[in-house]
């Protein structure tokens, strides 16, 4: 798995590629832990899943700790790039409808900073 990390306008980007299975959810954890840190009190995520060739249920169990945590910080998080089956994972675990679906990045920014 690889996770590059950028912020933009105060949204933390989080662009994701490889295989989101097993160990990797633990270490993408890690990486959203780092991030949530330095994050402000209404931390702002963006996932790009436009190179994640599959995720497992570790990968689906991160999203929504990260879910919890940023919900209770008034946070919002938005996901880009989502393909068949990782949207499929996140009608399994109930996350499509609160998880921000966007078109772009930039639509994505521009909606998430406000």
């Amino acid at each position: 798995m690889d996770v590059n990390v950028e912020t933009r306008n105060g949204v933390i980007v989080l662009k994701l590629g490889g295989r989101i299975v097993g160990i990797a959810g633990g270490e993408l954890r890690q990486v959203i832990e780092e991030q949530l840190e330095d994050a402000a009190e209404s931390p702002r995520f963006l996932f790009d899943f436009a190179d994640v060739s599959r995720m497992d249920s570790s990968g689906l169990g991160t999203l929504i700790g990260l879910h919890v945590t940023v919900a209770r910080k008034g946070g919002r998080i938005g996901v880009i790039n989502v393909s068949n089956s990782i949207n499929n994972l996140l009608v399994i675990g109930r996350l499509i409808t609160i998880f921000e679906h966007f078109d772009s990045e930039d639509e994505a920014i521009a909606a998430l900073q406000g």
